[in-house]
């Protein structure tokens, strides 16, 4: 008799792919940057968030129902919040494109927004095999892929700040708007490194 999975990995496979199709929309807001749809976009933006808080929601309510779960109750409620982080960030960036005005998009922020892709597609496949990490599973090879494309934003960072505060004709407060912005870039990748890093240490505390 085949063991039914658990509704729970199911959920955290919901919540990632949320956060692929922000991270699509990211990509594709920033590659055909229009200033005029960027309200729409910002309003496309808020629905995938709010779809992902929803399921968020929805897998929190089961756990409140249930006393037995296939991890504990604690590494399920943050997992469930590190995926969601990952949602969240994706808009704040967007969400600052749209406060700071930017007319333009600095190709670096591009070259982010492909990290952050991969990374996402990445943490897919991490989380539709973790329902059967108790065998042999590629999670620990994309976990560490993972860690190579967040150390990659890392050096993006430093490099593209560097840059940013040595070019003069660029005017004080754009830079500030493009610094704030980058840090939101920087923080995407982070998020997607966490998930990676906790998948990986349930794994352990189970096995």
């Amino acid at each position: 008799m085949t063991k039914k999975k658990s509704p729970y990995y199911d959920g955290f496979v919901s919540m990632i792919d949320y956060s692929c199709k922000a991270a699509a929309e990211l990509q594709n807001v920033l590659e055909h940057f229009d200033t005029e749809a960027l309200p729409k976009k910002r309003e496309e933006m808020h629905q995938i968030e709010h779809s992902a808080d929803n399921e968020k929601h929805k897998m929190m309510q089961q756990l409140a129902r249930e006393f037995i779960t296939p991890i504990e109750r604690e590494d399920i409620i943050e997992l469930a919040q590190a995926i969601d982080d990952i949602t969240d960030c994706i808009e704040d960036v967007l969400m600052r494109v749209y406060m700071y005005h930017m007319q333009s998009i600095r190709p670096e922020a591009r070259e982010f927004a492909q990290l952050i892709v991969k990374c996402c597609g990445l943490l897919k496949a991490v989380l539709s095999e973790f329902y059967n990490f108790r065998k042999e599973t590629h999670i620990h090879d994309s976990v560490v892929e993972v860690n190579t494309l967040e150390e990659d934003g890392d050096r993006l960072y430093v490099a593209t700040v560097h840059q940013l505060y040595g070019e003069n004709t660029v005017e004080p407060e754009v830079k500030l708007g493009w610094v704030r912005t980058f840090d939101c870039l920087e923080e995407c990748c982070d998020s997607c490194e966490h998930v990676a890093n906790l998948v990986e240490s349930i794994i352990m505390k189970n096995t």
